[in-house]
């Protein structure tokens, strides 16, 4: 005989849990599998008769069902010790055994002890630290959930708050820590570097100041916060806080410079970054981890190439089947969320080339957990808000390969422009590869999307974009297919297009196009929904689809080319024609022209 139970998954739907025999009970002795056996021959004329029933169970039905009822706490326990749920609390206390009576008193902790299939809920209040999974979950039906308690404000933040300001003059204060207040991590040291990183002629540090929840500027140089007034290239850009800070480290001490205008730092919330991540585990391969409605802010993170490891203020780190959903996620000096790549001796070494990034490519085929779709990927990002991070929004380089990224809003991304370089938007994407990117609200950016490298069988759909500073869509060498349909672009630049093999339909572009060739590099197609590389091939421009879209605007000519551009042949203006330079013709159909 088998007992099928029914259980709740993570998500709270049920689901048949595995059916379970008497072996799989641990029942006592003398109860195995002879003592549940009926006869298939059983017919219900028989009444109580069961054939070949040990002679201890023999009787009315009402004692066999008595008997086996007497079983099921049993059961009870065995599900309930698969299935865990740890509490966290601001008045709990790490050496309490987590539940809701006596919970714990980091989220950290709970990580620790949870186990695949366990659930982690965290209660209201602000949690100062980094958690660093140890473990993941073994399937999608067990995986370990991290999520807020219902109803409830959890904060997580890779900052402490900071007090202990003496003024220096007029709106200046100056603090001093030990340098030990920042353990084996020191933002105020850390300078974001990296490949494609252009620094704009100053050191950059991954540390930063908050007043209030709103982060204050880091000077170029100490002088710039002793002076009156602002330095032009603060008053230039509306999207700086005028507000600025520096930091000097020495051996021993870590001492900050802050404006704080009109107001005593130590009677407002100041905090400092401290932490590099808030969410990150530490090893590849922690798989099926889902993050659920947290606010998390403050983190250190470093610039993110696709030739090194992504860490994120939430990062995946080169996993499968993370489930990231219903957070608020801001204030990263440069990524929010990273689908992204491992680390290694390599990380950026690729000297800003083409060739650079293949090598990486075939690194993560050989790397001990292979890019491969068995492997990577597989995530789903939806409903986030996600905001004021100067590299990306989200951004993943091949573990973002198999995802799904729907229904979030980012918007303030990299709009101080501090520094700049070649790897910022909103989403910006290598390898996408069957990956469905719908419904998100993207705007105040510089780019919006930003798919660069192998989208293939991707797909972008009924997405909002406005109010990007570049462009809204950014498609940079790939070679299709891909689709790009249902969208709103509502930039003063729609698309640029710099590769072949899309289709496009049922779009308002209400924007320029812009269209280039790429000849110099060689970059890689697939065979269908897999990672391997099936080729290297260069980027001639044209191959599209264009059906029932809406295009309006007027501007440029045709035959015009950008002047100074003759490797990439670039032309910009309103409608079809852009095309007209490049190699390969356009299937289109349905389409409207509206010349405003």
């Amino acid at each position: 005989m088998q007992i099928e139970l029914l259980r709740s998954s993570q998500d709270g739907q049920p689901r048949k849990a595995s059916s379970l025999s008497p072996l799989s009970m641990n029942l006592p002795a003398g109860t195995g599998r002879d003592a549940f056996h009926c006869v298939p021959n059983y017919r219900p004329e028989d009444g109580d008769a069961v054939e070949r029933v040990p002679t201890r169970f023999r009787g009315s039905r009402r004692e066999l069902v008595r008997r086996i009822l007497s079983l099921l706490p049993l059961v009870t326990i065995s599900l309930c010790a698969s299935a865990t749920e740890f509490h966290v609390a601001t008045h709990g206390h790490d050496a309490n055994r987590g539940t809701r009576k006596a919970p714990l008193r980091t989220i950290q902790r709970a990580a620790e002890l949870a186990q695949p299939g366990d659930t982690i809920t965290v209660h209201e209040g602000v949690y100062r630290e980094r958690i660093n999974p140890p473990r993941g979950g073994t399937s999608d039906r067990k995986r370990i959930v991290y999520q807020a308690a219902q109803g409830e404000r959890v904060e997580i933040k890779g900052s402490e708050v900071v007090k202990g300001w003496e003024k220096v003059q007029g709106n200046v204060w100056k603090v001093t820590l030990p340098n030990s207040f920042f353990g084996r991590f020191n933002p105020y040291r850390d300078l974001i570097r990296g490949d494609w990183f252009e620094r704009k002629g100053r050191d950059h540090h991954t540390g930063a100041v908050y007043l209030n929840g709103d982060w204050l500027t880091e000077a170029a140089v100490l002088d710039e916060v002793l002076m009156e007034g602002s330095p032009p290239w603060v008053t230039k850009n509306a999207a700086l806080n005028p507000q600025l800070w520096f930091a000097q480290v020495d051996g021993l001490h870590t001492t900050i410079w802050a404006q704080f205008k009109g107001v005593n730092p130590n009677e407002q919330l100041v905090e400092i970054n401290t932490r590099q991540t808030v969410f990150y585990p530490d090893q590849p391969g922690r798989n099926f981890i889902t993050v659920r409605g947290f606010l998390l802010r403050h983190a250190a993170t470093p610039w993110a190439p696709p030739t090194a490891q992504q860490i994120g203020l939430v990062g995946t780190h080169w996993s499968k089947g993370w489930i990231i959903e219903n957070n608020v996620i801001s204030h990263s000096t440069c990524s929010g969320i990273a689908l992204g790549k491992h680390g290694d001796e390599h990380d950026n070494t690729s000297a800003n080339t083409a060739e650079g990034y293949v090598k990486t490519i075939e690194r993560a085929h050989a790397h001990p957990i292979p890019w491969t779709r068995e492997n990577i990927g597989h995530h789903v990002v939806r409903h986030n808000t996600i905001s004021h991070c100067e590299q990306a929004g989200l951004v993943g380089s091949m573990g973002c390969a198999f995802s799904t990224i729907t229904g979030n809003v980012i918007h303030d991304v990299h709009v101080r422009r501090l520094f700049t370089g070649a790897e910022m938007g909103g989403i910006k994407f290598h390898g996408a590869i069957d990956t469905l990117i719908r419904g998100n609200h993207i705007y105040r950016t510089c780019r919006g999307l930003w798919l660069d490298w192998m989208a293939q069988g991707t797909r972008v759909s009924g997405n909002l974009f406005h109010e990007n500073l570049y462009e809204d869509l950014f498609v940079e060498v790939n070679h299709g297919p891909f689709v790009v349909d249902n969208n709103v672009f509502l930039s003063p630049t729609a698309l640029l297009d710099m590769s072949q093999g899309g289709a496009y339909a049922h779009n308002l572009f209400a924007g320029r196009l812009v269209t280039t060739e790429e000849p110099t590099r060689q970059t890689p197609y697939h065979p269908a929904h897999s990672t391997t590389v099936a080729g290297l091939s260069a980027i001639k421009g044209g191959d599209n689809r264009f059906f029932n879209n809406l295009f309006v605007g007027t501007g440029g000519s045709p035959g015009e080319v950008a002047k100074d551009d003759k490797r990439h042949r670039r032309v910009s203006g309103y409608g079809l024609w852009v095309y007209d330079l490049r190699e390969y013709p356009l299937l289109t159909g349905g389409n409207i022209f509206y010349h405003r």
